[in-house]
């Protein structure tokens, strides 16, 4: 491989202005830089070709703890942690990812202190410290991980199917690691797991095996003496390529069909085949093509007939877990009741339609369209954060020649009827895999999966056993799809005729108000609208609660199949129930939108309840809310924590006890009652002018207010929604203790919320520099020193313009009472942190700061959804981060000490603290021994969420009317 830089051409999106530039390094690491004059962070991402697939037999994690380990220390940066320290500090953000054949490292950072972030990043490769302490720590941290996802069903059914291989391939194998692999089975046989990740980085990490991308707002020279000076270091001992030939499942893996009990309620199909993998024919796309037809959702597809049959809710289809020797093709469905009841129906019509496929032939126009919107997609995608796009790159760089880094297999272009036949020849009743998922075989299964303990069974199932399900099952006109009306044909950039630096209210009526910001920042043909029916009949009782969301999911459900069409063309839409009635919202392509608008308008207007649907999307609810108990704990603390201060929310449990007893009727006579009375909040941005945005409300206004009999009457000002949030009392500790929904589960969880003061610039400011701060060292201390759980994070909060800053902990090791103590330990510890910080520490904190609020949105639905954050919260600060830049810059060390004082530290009189603790089963003692424990001074022990709410005083709402008054 020749040294220095190579003028290679990289294929690029047509609107990108980012310059691209390829380099050798002598030490054979292969790099690409990019240089963003635009951007406001820089970042870095290293691929390494080590996954899992290399971890030693009976060291199972292994890869993925050295992933762990690197972030600890270097011999140039000795001070533990110092490096994710000062990535935090410096505005940035760190992680890391373990794959089968890469693991991947990378960060961001503001763009004044690139260059010591770069260095210590490049210390990871160079000399890592891998101390005895931390490498003792960090197992449990691995362990900590595992134990997050022991309940997540997608982690389960995902090793299911690895131990359903070959023994002898490393794709059968467990990967993550945890407490067993790591230290107690190694231990038995007397092999010391440090000595073994000092050998295996040593003799598996090597510059030759590693892509790297550099990130940067310097010009490309500038970054690649920056990159040459800290990366050429790294050890080249030019290692070949890890290969795993072979595929890992052999004739008595296939034709097989595997029932399995998963952790929640609901049914699942998963078909999955082994075939070539696509990689080998990425310009071909066979899966791509595939996977579109098999996977679509309009008029004669697969889906359309499982629907219309009441049988299954979602389907996806297309390529799963590959590398370049071998591959998976997966066809999952979510299956209702009826469906679990008929899956041999379900599988014989999934295999008629690809015998259909197989009929009808390759065809051209069908891939050219795919061509089409691929390459629409590629030249005007959204730029996304240099985060994202240097680990998309990066991963890319392992694969794909240096020309197709940046496309990877998005642009299928050469049309190969052949290739496309033969991926499909493979999707046979002879090849296939079948893994059934539901409660209903609890009890009924012999087998039991080792690392996450699922119930299974397994039987061979024939090719001729599915042509006799192919026979009988149901004759329906299955058929290829139609050309898609929605591909964009115009794609030109309209004028705005004015620059408007922020959204400004274009009409405003007694039945909408309408927000319009034009795009003068991004110059892609895309719109952005949100249209908000505040409705006051939708939610005033867990019932119209329940059935204004069953509204939202039924409309959606009527519109798929037509629908369908947009989303692929890349016009996405959604409705979603809301507090106060539903949402409607519309992103993509402009070109189209209005159509789409409109069908989505007459389709709520003429809504009526069909029996068939209502039943499934019931089902569907039902499933769900009985779902919420198998989330992780602290979701669980978060949702008390919410339901604790947001006034007018009900509990989930409410919302199941009515949904069994609600028919077709309710439904059908709540639609035109929470219709009847309505005020529409809107946003429209993108390249839309003034007068079509205005012409578009208008329609909708007309639809729904005017004419000889209108659906809807404006709002009397009492009606309005306001938001009103628990205004907790100074100098007080709440503290409110449940056990966990699901008593299989270990993890305990706490939220440990100060709630602080309501919107306003100056305090803002000071809260968000404390976080800042603070959060580093609260990682640091409670998850790397003290180890309590692998999920450790301080965040700020806020609901409504009610700001706080609060602590989210998960644990199998500690219940969350100590944790609670831990909490205030660390506020203790970091006082005395906060006095010792020198003013050019702290000026380099406010300048972190000032850079993250500075930096700019990325793409249109990113600037849309921060303002419409100030529309729904009814703050209305659409310069908030000019506003806030101005105060932090006048901000005094002297006052955030005097702030965290009065707010933050431990026993200060105007503190406000929420600590909400769910308890799991290990902890289940100490949850009972704490309610028979006398409540400490200045404590109040929430039993009763709604008797304390109705106790509380509130907050007044920024939200409430036309004129968006205070209350």
């Amino acid at each position: 491989m020749a040294v220095g830089r190579e003028d290679v051409e990289i294929l690029k999106p047509r609107i990108d202005k980012r310059e691209y530039r390829r380099i050798v390094l002598r030490n054979s690491l292969q790099v690409l830089l990019i240089s963003d004059l635009d951007t406001d962070k820089c970042a870095a991402s290293m691929n390494v070709g080590v996954g899992s697939f290399c971890d030693p037999d009976g060291l199972e994690g292994l890869a993925h703890f050295l992933e762990h380990m690197l972030f600890y220390a270097s011999e140039k940066y000795p001070l533990e942690d110092s490096y994710s320290k000062y990535i935090t500090e410096h505005g940035g953000s760190t992680n890391a990812f373990t794959a089968s054949e890469m693991t991947n490292y990378y960060f961001d950072v503001n763009t004044d202190c690139f260059e010591e972030a770069l260095d210590r990043f490049a210390q990871f490769f160079i000399k890592p410290l891998m101390s005895a302490d931390a490498t003792m720590r960090e197992i449990k941290a691995v362990d900590s991980e595992n134990q997050k996802n022991l309940l997540s069903d997608a982690w389960r059914m995902n090793q299911l199917q690895k131990h359903l291989s070959l023994e002898s391939h490393p794709y059968h194998k467990f990967s993550t690691g945890n407490w067993d692999t790591l230290d107690v089975r190694p231990k038995a046989k007397g092999v010391d797991t440090r000595q073994e990740l000092l050998k295996f980085y040593e003799d598996k990490y090597s510059a030759n095996l590693m892509h790297l991308v550099v990130y940067s707002k310097e010009s490309l020279d500038k970054i690649q003496c920056l990159v040459e000076d800290k990366f050429q270091e790294i050890r080249n001992s030019d290692r070949s390529r890890f290969q795993f030939p072979g595929q890992p499942c052999t004739s008595e893996h296939l034709e097989i069909l595997v029932r399995a009990v998963p952790i929640k309620q609901g049914h699942k199909l998963r078909i999955v085949w082994p075939i070539t993998p696509s990689i080998l024919h990425y310009k071909e796309g066979p899966c791509r093509y595939l996977g579109h037809l098999i996977g679509h959702e309009g008029e004669g597809s697969l889906f359309y007939v499982l629907k219309k049959s009441g049988w299954a809710t979602g389907l996806s289809a297309g390529e799963g877990e590959w590398t370049s020797e071998f591959s998976f093709f997966n066809v999952v469905i979510d299956l209702t009741d009826a469906g679990q009841d008929n899956m041999q129906d379900i599988v014989g019509l999934l295999f008629k339609y690809i015998q259909l496929l197989q009929q009808s032939g390759v065809c051209k126009w069908i891939f050219d369209e795919l061509s089409a919107v691929c390459e629409t997609g590629f030249h005007y995608q959204d730029k996304i954060s240099p985060i994202d796009y240097v680990v998309n790159i990066s991963s890319n760089m392992q694969i794909y020649p240096p020309k197709d880094w940046l496309v990877g297999s998005l642009l299928p272009s050469d049309f190969n009827p052949a290739i496309i036949q033969k991926i499909l020849n493979e999707l046979s009743p002879e090849n296939v895999r079948i893994f059934w998922e539901s409660k209903k075989f609890e009890g009924l299964t012999n087998k039991v999966e080792p690392w996450y303990g699922t119930a299974y069974s397994i039987e061979k199932v024939s090719s001729s056993k599915i042509q006799a399900w192919m026979s009988s099952a149901p004759n329906e006109n299955l058929h290829l799809p139609a050309p898609n009306v929605f591909i964009p044909k115009d794609l030109s950039i309209k004028n705005a005729q004015e620059e408007v630096k922020f959204p400004v209210l274009l009409r405003k009526s007694s039945y909408s108000k309408l927000w319009y910001k034009p795009d003068t920042v991004f110059s892609t043909p895309k719109a952005y609208v949100k249209i908000d029916f505040n409705c006051p009949h939708a939610g005033n009782s867990p019932e119209t609660e329940v059935l204004g969301d069953l509204f939202a999911r039924l409309l959606l459900d009527y519109l798929n199949e037509y629908a369908y069409y947009a989303q692929v063309a890349g016009l996405l839409y959604g409705i979603s129930h809301t507090d106060s009635g539903f949402e409607v919202t519309l992103v993509g392509y402009n070109h189209k939108l209005r159509i789409l608008l409109e069908t989505i308008i007459d389709k709520i207007v003429k809504f009526e309840v069909k029996p068939d649907r209502f039943s499934v999307i019931k089902e569907m609810e039902i499933k769900d809310y009985q779902n919420f108990k198998f989330q992780q704990p602290y979701q669980q603390a978060m949702y008390y924590c919410s339901l604790i201060l947001k006034d007018q929310t009900r509990p989930w449990v409410e919302r199941l006890d009515v949904l069994p007893r609600l028919n077709v009727e309710d439904l059908t006579n709540f639609a035109p009652m929470m219709l009847s009375q309505a005020f529409l909040e809107c946003y429209i941005a993108g390249n839309i002018e003034r007068e079509e945005a205005e012409s578009m409300v208008q329609h909708v206004e007309d639809v729904f207010f005017k004419g000889p009999n209108p659906i809807c009457r404006p709002l009397f000002p009492s009606q309005f929604l306001t938001n009103r949030v628990v205004k907790l009392e100074r100098g007080m500790n709440y503290c409110y203790s449940k056990e966990g929904l699901n008593p299989s589960d270990e993890n305990s969880a706490l939220v440990h919320y100060i709630q602080v003061h309501q919107d306003d610039f100056i305090l803002n400011v000071k809260l968000q520099l404390f976080a800042l701060v603070a959060k580093q060292p609260a990682f640091h201390q409670l998850r790397s020193v003290e180890q309590l759980g692998y999920i450790t994070v301080l965040m700020q909060r806020n609901d409504s313009g009610i700001c706080g800053v609060q602590f989210i902990i998960q644990s199998t090791v500690k219940g969350p009472a100590h944790i609670d103590s831990r909490v205030e330990a660390f506020l203790k510890m970091f006082e005395n942190k906060l006095y010792e910080m020198t003013n050019d520490e702290f000026k380099s904190n406010v300048n972190a700061l000032i850079d993250m609020k500075l930096e700019k949105h990325k793409n249109l639905r990113e600037e849309s959804r921060f303002y419409w954050r100030e529309i729904t919260d009814g703050t209305l600060k659409f310069d908030r981060r000019e506003a806030e830049v101005a105060a932090l810059k006048k901000l005094t060390q002297q006052e955030l000490i005097e702030f965290f004082n009065e707010n933050v530290k431990v026993g200060a009189t105007r503190k406000k603290t929420l600590s909400v603790q769910v308890h799991g089963n290990q902890h289940l003692a100490e949850y009972h021994s704490q309610k028979s424990e006398a409540v400490q001074p200045n404590t109040i022990q929430i039993n009763d969420i709604f008797s304390f709410r109705r106790s509380q005083p509130l907050y007044g709402s920024f939200r409430g009317g036309i004129g968006h008054v205070k209350l």
